[in-house]
């Protein structure tokens, strides 16, 4: 391991980065040097800023993904050479605002429903339930679960933040069922070919698109919306703003306030304690 890169590993374990920051931003600034095949440290602010348009326009990069080598670049070059003064600000492509297709109620309990293995329905029920990220629903332990407050323990979400989101008493239930039926002793979601690791975000994000498509619901999307359902379905409920921003973990409440665009009239009110026992049964379940 290089000197440089030492020394970017250790500022970054200084300011408590992620590990996925860690890896992202290695990666931007390997990738920066192995385009100039030189040291990182031998390039100006203008190579940076020609490097940074070569992204946006001959590779094409998406918004979020040339700003993260910018942020990683200006990390690199400040924090870890010392050059306080570097800036290289560019026009990136703008960032394409889209609002996703938002499930209903009844699709949520079609989608479940859909889901013929049990505990895979019982990690697509958890994620709609606490309105979890997929990455927070992978890494959860089982004693992430208090089931005496009825608290479910988010630990390092993102941002490095913990969190407690209440359990309602029919996912509670419905978690002591699959307790009871899976026995699982470390991770909640154990990976079942690879003792001792939990299920993937990617096994959860095809367990999803499986149960979409069999319970013939056409939105687009991946497994985030039913973090966006849970959010809207709160909403409706009358949770206030600042509570459903700690639910969900949002580092500001700007961001909690984009799902207000789904809400005709909100009145605060108390929110939506149990949203798994308000979901319809089967009978009732049309098509939204």
């Amino acid at each position: 391991m290089s000197e440089l890169r030492q020394q970017m590993i250790a500022a970054m374990l200084q300011r408590g980065y992620s590990v996925k920051t860690h890896q992202a931003y290695l990666a931007a600034v390997t990738d920066l040097a192995r385009h100039y095949r030189r040291s990182p440290d031998r390039l100006g602010v203008e190579e940076v800023k020609a490097y940074l348009r070569y992204l946006a326009v001959e590779r094409g990069l998406s918004w979020s993904s040339c700003r993260q080598r910018l942020h990683a670049t200006r990390f690199f070059f400040r924090q870890v050479l010392g050059r306080e003064a570097f800036d290289c600000e560019v026009p990136l492509p703008k960032r394409r605002q889209r609002i996703p297709e938002l499930l209903t109620r009844g699709e949520v309990a079609r989608l479940l429903q859909a889901c013929a293995n049990p505990k895979h329905r019982m990690m697509l029920t958890l994620c709609y339930g606490c309105g979890l990220r997929v990455s927070e629903l992978v890494g959860l332990r089982v004693r992430d679960i208090d089931g005496e407050r009825q608290l479910l323990r988010v630990s390092q979400g993102k941002g490095g933040k913990d969190r407690l989101v209440p359990i309602g008493p029919a996912l509670l239930q419905a978690l002591r069922a699959y307790w009871q039926a899976y026995r699982p002793h470390i991770w909640l979601f154990p990976h079942s070919q690879r003792p001792g690791h939990p299920l993937s975000v990617s096994t959860c994000q095809r367990v999803f698109q499986r149960a979409k498509r069999a319970a013939g619901i056409e939105k687009d999307g991946g497994i985030h919306g039913l973090r966006h359902a849970y959010a809207t379905h709160q909403l409706q409920g009358g949770l206030s703003l600042p509570e459903l921003q700690h639910h969900l973990g949002h580092g500001h409440i700007r961001t909690t306030m984009g799902y207000l665009h789904w809400i005709a009239n909100y009145r605060e009110g108390r929110g939506e304690p149990d949203l798994i026992a308000r979901l319809p049964a089967a009978g009732e379940m049309g098509h939204d």
